[in-house]
């Protein structure tokens, strides 16, 4: 400790004090997990949230230690990875996706939790309620089970005529499972059959495939969690090689030649994850701050793709994306 404490002492002697968050006493070594079900190559979120963290103080090799454990797309890990995070006695842990977050939970009722990516965390039994979440969870929601609904719209806007939807998700994630509920309710308004498409693993993605081919679907939507994102390229590929107009969760998907993405604004999402590690860490009791929801959102098309489906996307639509990807 006594090295530490040297070390801050330097730093502020050559100006370089204001890189440490005023929060942080003297000599402390904040130690924060992380449950995330990206991988190491594919960290996804985990840029803008450890851009946050610094930016809030959290030096990694000066004042904070970050734990982080990558699930790899396995939802079977969570559980584990959580159990083995609270060992290391962390002063905080965040938790990506509502399969980490239930996983947290369920391993500490005392450490502070961080959620990010929680589709729907009072309908997941994760908080009391969204005004005062209670326990020891707090963070922000994707509002992701309205946003499904919207999602349909849009890809009802761009291709005429759509009757049938495939609707490619993850079986194992409860907040999936929600924005599937509401997928389904706004089909019954827009009259869109639906037919699911469930997967767990990367494995299941062949066999996933083959059942939409089968099914000769009008379009397709791609719920995002750690599973999908990670096959994301073999996705857009396979929609585009059988010509299947595709809405997705995030831009992600886009970027490597889906058609259209409908979503938050990833980035700012994480940066204000870190923002709730930097309150409580500072002494906020995670019980008295309201989970946050999503303030920016993101419409993003790829015209390229759109011509190699032989599909024009509306003008009005175009006239709405936040980016056209040509």
């Amino acid at each position: 400790m006594r090295l530490v404490g040297l070390a801050v002492i330097l730093a502020v002697s050559l100006g370089l004090a204001p890189l440490v968050s005023e929060a942080q006493p003297t000599g402390k070594i904040w130690r924060i997990g992380i449950l995330s079900g990206a991988s190491p190559a594919s960290p996804g979120g985990l840029t803008p949230l450890l851009q946050g963290l610094r930016e809030a103080g959290m030096v990694e090799g000066r004042n904070a230690v970050f734990e982080i454990r990558y699930t790899e797309g396995r939802t079977e890990r969570f559980p584990a990875f959580a159990a083995e995070l609270v060992t290391l006695h962390p002063d905080i842990l965040v938790a990506i996706g509502t399969p980490a977050i239930a996983a947290a939970k369920q391993a500490t009722s005392t450490i502070p939790i961080v959620m990010a990516a929680a589709s729907d965390p009072v309908g997941a039994r994760l908080v009391a309620s969204l005004a005062h979440p209670g326990g020891n969870v707090t963070g922000l929601s994707l509002l992701a089970p309205e946003l499904s609904a919207k999602r349909l719209d849009l890809l009802t806007q761009a291709v005429s005529p759509l009757v049938r939807v495939a609707v490619l998700w993850n079986l194992d994630n409860e907040g999936m499972a929600l924005r599937f509920r509401e997928t389904q309710a706004a089909s019954r308004v827009l009259g869109v059959s639906i037919h699911s498409v469930g997967v767990r693993t990367p494995a299941d993605f062949d066999g996933a495939f083959a059942t939409i081919t089968r099914e000769h679907p009008h379009g397709l939507l791609v719920m995002a969690d750690t599973v999908t994102i990670g096959q994301r390229k073999r996705t857009a590929d396979f929609a585009a090689s059988n010509r299947i107009p595709a809405i997705y969760e995030q831009r992600d998907f886009v970027d490597v030649g889906g058609l259209m993405s409908y979503g938050i604004d990833v980035v700012d999402h994480f940066r204000r994850a870190a923002s709730f590690v930097d309150k409580i860490l500072k002494g906020a009791k995670p019980s008295d701050l309201p989970i946050e929801q999503p303030i920016k959102f993101e419409l993003v098309i790829n015209t390229k793709t759109a011509k190699a489906l032989g599909l024009t996307i509306p003008q009005t639509l175009l006239l709405r994306a936040d980016q056209v990807i040509e």
